[in-house]
């Protein structure tokens, strides 16, 4: 008998302590054994729009339209894959197209855009694409290992002039992410498909938690609640707000319980090219055909993004004590001057 897949997944998103919103998305399909991270950004509201529609293009994708997409000729991956990472692929590719167009549309939303970091488990193998700065980890007994290389002028300079990541900041000041989805009407998505076995641990997460910590601090914490992946998440979290909470952020933690064993080979990281001209009038199609399942389309529970992050029910709290403190003061001095 087959051994089922078996996961144990946690996963917070937190407005911080500086923000009014959370651009942020937290994306867990555990359907269909999708998880992502997306970024949002580009002013008033469209940041959060933009990673809204990565994650619901994903889901929509995913929930209602696998086989149509998967088995679309005019959509080539050019790679051999499992079923889960070619529709990954296909999938962020239309969620860059779906935030581009709805940009050109509303120009209230002009320049919006979002990373995404993703992973699609299937059997024992996982897929992992990302473009943006979001990140992927193994959390190893001694160490994190990056599973995704950032999209930035920083990562960039240091691969180029080999350079430590505060070397590279003196050089660049503030970074800039180099690609993200919905700001060309093209996209290039990087991608590799690893082997997971039972006891890994991944940690997955937004720059609101890697760009205000390294990673031997972000391993210290996830280590020490290896346990708890709920703890885990909270902890991280709780770290990025401790150092000024200026950010957004996203953390999810998983653990494979079970895997079964098959015998598709690992592929090294790859990008896939951006789109043809052909290409992109297809997925034009393709993205009329989401903007209708999006009117009737409502997400399940496991993909969530939290109205309720710890930033604004401290902001809430705050206004609370603040209004009882104001009623005492002038119930106290009516009775004064009475």
């Amino acid at each position: 008998m087959a051994v089922p897949l078996r996961y144990n997944i946690e996963g917070k998103t937190d407005v911080g302590l500086v923000r009014s919103g959370n651009e942020d998305y937290l994306h867990l399909d555990k359907t269909n054994h999708v998880f992502a991270v997306c970024d949002g950004m580009g002013g008033h509201q469209a940041g959060e729009v933009a990673s809204m529609t990565a994650s619901l293009t994903l889901q929509i994708l995913h929930t209602s339209f696998q086989q149509e997409l998967l088995h679309d000729k005019r959509l080539q991956i050019g790679r051999t894959l499992p079923p889960s990472g070619d529709l990954l692929l296909r999938s962020i590719r239309l969620a860059n197209r779906n935030i581009y167009n709805k940009a050109l549309v509303d120009t209230t939303l002009s320049g919006m855009g979002t990373t995404i970091v993703a992973v699609a488990l299937y059997g024992d193998m996982m897929s992992v694409a990302h473009v943006g700065d979001s990140r992927a980890y193994r959390l190893d007994q001694r160490a994190l290992v990056p599973l995704t290389a950032d999209h930035s002028w920083i990562h960039e300079v240091q691969e180029s002039q080999n350079l430590s990541r505060e070397e590279a900041e003196s050089v660049v000041g503030k970074n800039v992410i180099t690609r993200a989805l919905g700001v060309r009407d093209t996209v290039e998505v990087d991608y590799r498909l690893i082997r997971v076995r039972a006891g890994d641990i991944y940690v997955m997460c937004s720059d609101g938690l890697c760009g205000f910590a390294d990673d031997d601090e972000i391993f210290d914490v996830a280590n020490k609640a290896r346990s708890d992946l709920k703890t885990m998440a909270d902890n991280l979290v709780q770290m990025a707000n401790d150092r000024g909470g200026s950010d957004n952020v996203t953390v999810i933690a998983f653990q494979i319980e079970e895997a079964p064993a098959g015998d598709l080979p690992e592929v090294d990281v790859f990008t896939l090219p951006a789109e043809t001209t052909e290409e992109l009038a297809a997925e034009d199609e393709w993205v009329e055909k989401i903007a209708q399942a999006e009117e009737e389309f409502t997400p399940t529970d496991d993909v969530e993004k939290s109205a309720e992050s710890g930033g604004n029910k401290l902001f809430l709290a705050l206004i609370f004590i603040a209004f009882v403190i104001v009623a005492f003061a002038i119930v106290y001095f009516s009775d004064f001057h009475k």
